[in-house]
């Protein structure tokens, strides 16, 4: 019988090659690639997410526990597409056009890959043509957009204006994030959903495509 909770600690403590061995023997035991999904990789990452939201663990931790996740998926992801099993949701995310900063946009990535979602980067200095084309050739249901820059904040209006002068808005969910950005810009450019931290843009990812 397959330990899942022994893949959860190892993945938190960021033990990438345990992860990926107790993944292999797991299958090779007979476990559910969906099982050891949901109750070994998730579950692990579900535990770093939450404490990184309280401070418990910072930016390193996290990065090591995905790192973990990661070499675990490499294992899982053949029997995950040959068994047929769908991810939980797609979302693009870049860091708008004239900026490049994608510190916070690689942690917002992994924290939402670390739900189940399976998230297109798409870099830096992402037009919105590019962000909304995206979507649409990855079937995605969200759309993420960071910016550091005051300077850069109004490329983000102009994504969901494409959106709309394309007539597609009402296919999307549109988020957005970064230092500079409030609850305040994101009800008047008409985003869905601004959130402070990675943390909190995951679950309400996880909370669109459910």
């Amino acid at each position: 019988m397959a330990d899942y909770s022994l893949i959860s600690e190892n993945l938190q403590k960021g033990k990438a090659k345990v992860v990926k061995e107790l993944v292999a023997q797991a299958l090779e035991e007979g476990a559910q690639p969906l099982e050891i999904l949901e109750q070994g990789l998730l579950a692990g990452m579900s535990v770093i997410g939450a404490k990184f939201k309280n401070n418990e663990v910072f930016v390193p931790e996290v990065l090591v526990a995905a790192r973990a996740m990661n070499m675990g998926m490499q294992v899982l992801k053949p029997r995950l597409i040959a068994e047929g099993v769908k991810g939980r949701g797609t979302a693009v995310i870049g860091t708008v056009q004239g900026d490049l900063h994608d510190i916070g946009k690689n942690l917002v990535k992994m924290m939402m890959e670390g739900k189940g979602l399976t998230v297109i980067d798409l870099g830096v200095d992402v037009s919105p043509e590019k962000f909304v084309d995206a979507a649409i050739e990855n079937d995605a249901q969200l759309i993420c957009c960071s910016a550091l820059l005051t300077t850069t904040m109004g490329v983000m209006k102009s994504v969901v204006e494409e959106t709309n002068r394309r007539g597609i808005r009402d296919r999307f969910k549109i988020m957005i994030g970064g230092a500079p950005i409030t609850q305040n810009f994101c009800d008047f450019i008409g985003a869905d959903c601004y959130t402070a931290d990675a943390a909190s843009a995951s679950d309400a990812a996880l909370a669109f495509v459910s």
